[in-house]
Order: C-alpha cells, then sequence, then structure tokens
C-alpha cells in the first residue's frame, strides 16, 4: 500500500468524478461535427485502402530464346495487292522474304478504300499449265541456263513452266520482269491481264509474322525481292513504269507485339501505332518506323497473367531527291533509297512486370484509420478546451 501513491503519479488516465463535470451546447455541437469528420476520413480512408493500382518493376527479360510475333494491320491505298512485298530481316542475317505468300490475309481495295475482295492466295501464285505433251519444258527466256536440256532427262532439264518459275529466274538475274508481257506462261495464264487490271487498287494486308527476338526490320515494298551480290534488292520495273500511279500512303489499323489483349487497361500506351498512317500522295518516299520493344507481362488480382509487348515509336519520313528539309532548314536528307514503309525494330534485355495490387496494406489502413480517429479527437479536444476558456474569461470580465 505504501507504494500506491508513487504509482499514481504515472496515470495518465486521470478521472473526474461525474459531479466535476461541465457540459456545454458548444461541446455539444463540437462532438456531433467530430463524429461527422472522424467517419468522412474513415471512409476516404477505406477507399484509398481498397483502391487498386498498377506498380511496375523491371526485371532481366530471361525469354530471351522464346520467338516473338508481330501482328499487322495496314491499309494501302496506292498500291495493288500483286505489286505489294514484305520482308523481314534480323540482326543476325537472317531473312523471310515475301512473307505476304503465307500466313496473311490481302484485301483488294478500291480508290475509296473499299474492301473487292480477300486475296487467299500468292499474289504470284504459279499455276499449272496445262499440256497434252508430257515433255513440255518451258522456255526460261534466257535467265536460266537450259543450253544442255536435249542431253537431260525430263526430270532434270531446267525447265520454267509456270509464269512464278521465270519471274524466279528474272529475279536471280536482277532482270527487270515489269508485267510479264510476250512472256507465254504468263499470258496463258491470264497475270499479264490480272496485274495490268488491277493498277489502280489498293490493299489492306492482315497478319501474324514470327520472329527471333533480336533487332530488325519489317518492310513493305514494291516488287519482288532477292538477294543479288549479297544485297538486298526488289525488282522495281512494274512501279517505275506507271509514273502517274503507286505511293505509299498507308494507314496503321493495328501494330502490336506479341499477345493481343484487349484487357490491358493501357491499350493505348501498349499500341501507338494504331490508328496512325501518313497521306502525302509521293510516289518516291520512304516512311520508317522506329521502334523499341520491352516484354511486358500484367499479374491482376484475380491471379490472371498476361503476356504482351509495350514498344515506343517514332517516325521519320523522307523524300528521294534528299536535300534541305522543307519544313526545317537546317535539316539536310540523304539522297536515293527504296521506296516503302519500314519499321525498324529494337529489343530490350529487359522486362517490365506490372502487378496490380490494393494502394494499401490491411495494418496500414488500420494504423492510418487508428491516426484519423486520434487525431480528430485531439483537434477537437484543443478546440473545445479554447472555446471554454474563451467563454469563462468572457463570463469573468462581465462578472467583474
Amino acid at each position: 500500500m505504501g507504494r500506491g501513491p508513487s504509482i499514481l503519479r504515472f496515470d495518465a488516465f486521470s478521472k473526474t468524478v461525474d459531479d466535476a463535470r461541465v457540459k456545454t451546447t458548444s461541446g455539444g455541437i463540437l462532438t456531433l461535427v467530430c463524429i461527422l469528420t472522424t467517419l468522412l476520413l474513415l471512409v476516404n480512408e477505406y477507399t484509398e485502402y481498397s483502391r487498386i493500382v498498377t506498380r511496375p518493376e523491371l526485371v532481366v527479360d530471361r525469354d530471351r530464346n522464346k520467338k516473338l510475333e508481330i501482328n499487322l494491320d495496314i491499309s494501302f491505298q496506292n498500291m495493288p495487292c500483286d505489286l505489294l512485298t514484305l520482308d523481314i530481316m534480323d540482326q543476325s542475317g537472317d531473312m523471310q522474304l515475301d512473307l505476304l505468300s503465307s500466313g496473311f490475309s490481302k484485301i483488294r481495295l478500291d480508290r475509296q478504300g473499299n474492301e473487292i475482295g480477300q486475296e487467299n492466295m500468292r499474289v504470284n501464285q504459279e499455276f499449272a499449265l496445262t499440256s497434252s505433251d508430257p515433255a513440255y519444258c518451258g522456255s526460261c527466256y534466257g535467265a536460266a541456263d537450259q543450253s544442255r536440256n536435249d542431253e537431260l532427262p525430263q526430270d532434270q532439264k531446267v525447265c520454267c513452266n509456270s509464269c512464278e518459275s521465270v519471274k524466279q529466274a528474272y529475279a536471280r538475274n536482277a532482270w527487270k520482269f515489269y508485267d510479264g508481257k510476250d512472256i507465254e506462261q504468263c499470258e496463258k495464264e491470264g497475270y499479264v491481264d490480272r496485274i495490268n487490271a488491277r493498277l489502280d487498287e489498293g490493299c489492306r494486308v492482315r497478319g501474324t509474322a514470327e520472329i527471333a527476338r533480336i533487332g530488325g526490320n519489317l518492310h513493305f515494298a514494291p516488287g519482288s525481292s532477292m538477294n543479288f551480290n549479297e544485297k538486298h534488292v526488289h525488282d522495281l520495273s512494274l512501279y517505275d513504269k506507271h509514273s502517274g500511279k503507286f505511293n505509299f500512303d498507308h494507314t496503321i489499323n493495328h501494330f502490336s507485339f506479341g499477345l493481343d489483349d484487349h484487357s490491358v487497361a493501357d491499350y493505348k500506351t501498349t499500341h501507338p501505332l494504331d490508328a496512325t498512317g501518313h497521306k502525302d500522295g509521293q510516289k518516291y518516299h520512304v516512311y520508317s518506323y522506329f521502334l523499341k520493344v520491352v516484354n511486358t507481362r500484367y499479374e491482376f488480382l484475380d491471379g490472371r497473367k498476361v503476356e504482351t509487348n509495350q514498344f515506343s515509336a517514332t517516325q521519320h519520313d523522307r523524300p528521294f531527291r534528299g536535300g534541305r528539309d522543307e519544313d526545317h532548314p537546317n535539316t539536310i536528307h540523304a539522297q536515293g533509297g527504296l521506296p516503302g514503309v519500314f519499321f525498324h525494330f529494337e529489343i530490350s534485355p529487359l522486362k517490365i512486370i506490372n502487378r496490380e495490387q490494393y494502394n494499401k496494406t490491411w495494418s496500414a489502413f488500420a494504423l492510418g484509420a487508428c491516426a484519423v480517429v486520434s487525431g480528430v479527437l485531439t483537434v477537437f479536444t484543443l478546440l473545445d478546451r479554447t472555446i471554454w476558456a474563451a467563454n469563462r474569461m468572457l463570463k469573468d470580465k462581465k462578472d467583474t
């Protein structure tokens, strides 16, 4: 019992008897305001706690050996499907030539951009020539050595039995093919008539290509592509022949890398080239897009994971004639080149993981709620005591 008074000195929760308590109108009003303020702040604290945010994390990409898909949907208003070629080249030296022959759909467009029909076959697809002569061996028109055909059996002869085989023979020699006029195989297959009948059309290309995860470029250009003297070239003979036709005005309806998932919240930032393009009407013009691709994974609260890719894009275009830029005189463009649309891409060695999380943890919410209650009580207690002291002071002055 002797130690009791010394312990009482440490009591921070001293009590008052009911007879000593004084209740005032101002105190009642402050109490109601205190309760409302506390409730509002607690609701705000809970809203902040339950808000879902996406937090990014940067890690090293360990999926470098996996293939990367390129998804595209591009409309060319003044380039017929028969003349359009798509190639992919990467920094390792690998090339994928004439990809429009497989894995892509080509839709013919009229001058107004309306769809005419879908081209399911290869533009320069090889048509089988019907001939009653089993010994038929078509001429290659000097593009291949057929001088020893008389000495060889039928299955070893060098023959060009289709328009496409003649065209390939021309390409190996970097000869100009034009529209195949006066070439027997092309005339019989209707290739010449088909090409000339579609010169005023456009083309919409849709499809997916698969590439290695290394830098490179994907480009649309006119004419058949080939490798000649260790250089990548295109047969521009038909493109050059018609001076008043053809250009690479285009609209990018969609362009993406990897899986397309429209549930991703920042869809617009994931596909920045969608609904963009150029309409300059210039025949000899190069359009270049420089893309930096970052492997990305989205992890949602429901446990779902989406593997996709984000990329940034910058654009540049220039005329063949080179010289000073009309809008920026200090910029001097290079001369020459290949008309077309080029997508140069770089693959980042890093990966972004975007995780959906609640804005606050449960412990942070509990601490915040306690801080709200204690803070409001402290402020209103001080305010009540200030008002009480002021009232007492005014009352004492009146009494004197």
